[in-house]
């Protein structure tokens, strides 16, 4: 039961990736530092609902 979810940039908050997860193993909230291209820089992003 993977489900898709959308990662935001914590700085700028716009939605930039898209990405897979399996929400029985892994209930929180996903958190990966990805290049943002708006920020033109590395930051973290997080998971939205």
């Amino acid at each position: 039961m993977r489900e898709q979810i959308i990662l935001a940039c914590t700085t700028c908050k716009r939605r930039n990736y898209s990405s897979m997860k399996d929400k029985r193993k892994h209930q929180e909230r996903l958190e990966l530092k990805k290049y943002c291209p708006f920020c033109r820089t590395h930051t973290v992003h997080k998971e939205t609902r």
